[in-house]
This record gives structure tokens, sequence and C-alpha cells, in this order.
């Protein structure tokens, strides 16, 4: 794996000169690595030849601490009616090119994707992807309900991208059974680690909400503590004058000092 940082911002009014680190993916055995240290993969210029991930605040479970609680059981009740298929496919016995297929997934993404347009070239480029390993198909009623896009490699799972039915079952929460459904599938594979992608703004907190185990990535190490995440994240559209280094006062500088760590 190859690490580089690509010059951002600067504010010379409060010594603030940004660098977004990006990492290059050499083999598909780092790619458990890449994860832990805080990375995910990049799919917003379809034209690039090189895999690339980026560094962001995100969000894995520990599979070992993961159990269900009573949300999540009440979401599986409202399913216990339905006629539940899944066919968890590897991507080399996936027909990417079904039109169908495309089309429903493209569909959603118009209906669903607010900041970060998928276009078809994109969805094509992410399905020939190195970080895609396998689909997962849900049926419910023998209707097509989603797709789920997952990246598993040594004991790591990402859960990637969702993409289902907005029309016939607007009645129960298929979203938060999908994501469900997969972490307590990655669980009983003895998988050690899913992971949630982004975790920015208030709408976002819906996954620490709903599931155990739950740690964030801070840009340093994964942290376990949900009051500083929650706090961030409703505080994400607000208009940042410096960064958080800087927003400290000297005592609490010179105490994570001491702790060699950041909150």
């Amino acid at each position: 794996m190859h690490i580089f940082y690509s010059e951002y911002q600067n504010d010379y009014s409060t010594y603030t000169f940004s660098y977004c680190p990006y990492c290059v993916c050499e083999t598909v055995d780092e790619i458990p690595v890449i994860y832990a240290s805080g990375f995910l993969p990049y799919s917003g210029n379809p034209k690039l030849h090189q895999y690339v991930y980026y560094m962001a605040r995100s969000l894995r479970i520990s599979l070992q601490e993961f159990y269900f609680t009573s949300e999540n059981r009440r979401v599986d009740r409202k399913f216990e009616r339905c006629k539940i298929e899944k066919k968890w496919i590897p991507i080399t016995a996936f027909d990417i090119e079904d039109r169908r297929f495309l089309d429903f997934c493209l569909n959603y993404c118009n209906a669903r994707f607010s900041q970060g347009e998928m276009n078809e070239s994109r969805l094509r480029y992410v399905l020939k992807s190195p970080f895609l390993t396998d689909i997962i198909c849900y049926y419910i009623d023998e209707v097509v309900a989603g797709y789920v896009f997952v990246s598993m490699h040594g004991g790591v799972i990402h859960y990637w991208y969702s993409f289902y039915n907005l029309e016939k079952f607007i009645e129960i929460p298929l979203g938060k059974f999908l994501m469900m459904d997969v972490i307590r599938e990655s669980k009983k594979r003895r998988m050690e680690y899913i992971y949630l992608g982004t975790c920015y703004g208030a709408e976002s907190l819906y996954k620490v909400r709903d599931f155990k185990g739950v740690k964030f990535f801070d840009g340093e190490r994964w942290r376990s503590d949900i009051h500083t995440l929650k706090s961030w994240c409703k505080a994400d559209e607000e208009i940042k004058h410096a960064d958080r280094f800087k927003q400290l006062s000297t005592e609490q500088v010179n105490q994570n000092f001491d702790k060699r760590g950041w909150c």
C-alpha cells in the first residue's frame, strides 16, 4: 500500500494548511490493513487507472461485541410475514451486464443520492473494481427487494452500497433490515469487523443508534466514545474557523499530549 497526501485549503490567519490522505492499493492482501487504517474505497472518478482509498470519519462494528437490541428485534418482526430469500453471489459469478439489474440500481441512485452522483459510468466502475467481491440479492415474496454490494477480504467485510426497491415495500424499513441482516450474516460467518462507511451529519447517526459494538475512526485511531461521535455529527453543518486541535484550550492540548490522543 502506498499513502499519499493531496494539498487542500490554507488559512494563514489560523496557520491551517490541510492535506487529504489517500491510499493506493497495490495487492488485495493489503485491503484489511487499509480498512483498519481508516480508509474507504474511492469511486468518484471512473477514469482512474489506479484503485484509490480515501481517509474519512468512518464506522465499523466489532462483530464479537455485536448483539441484537430491542430495536433490531422490532425491525426483524416487521418482516416475519414476508417470504425472504437471499443469494450471496461472488462478483465473478454475477451478470453485471443485466440491464434490469443496472436500471434497478440507477433508479435507486436517482431517487436517493443527494451527493456524489452515481451515474452508469460510475456504477460500472464500482462493479469492475477489485474492491467489490460479492453482491447479495434479496427477494421478498419473490419480488426483487434489493442488492447489497460488499467488499470481503480476510476477516473483514465492507457494507459498501445498497440499492433497494422504493415502491413495493414502503411500509417496512427495508434499508434498515438489509444492513442489519448483512451484519447478522457476517457475524454468523465469523468475520471480525464489518465496515459501514462514513459517518457525517446527524442523519448518519442511525447507524450508531441501531447497532451495538460500533466504533468510529477519528483520523488517528478507532474509538468507542459514541457521545463524542454524536456531538461531532451534530456539529458537521456548522462553519468551523479552525481545526479541532486549534479549538482546544492550552490545558486540553497538554492533557491530550499526555494521553497521546485527541478528544
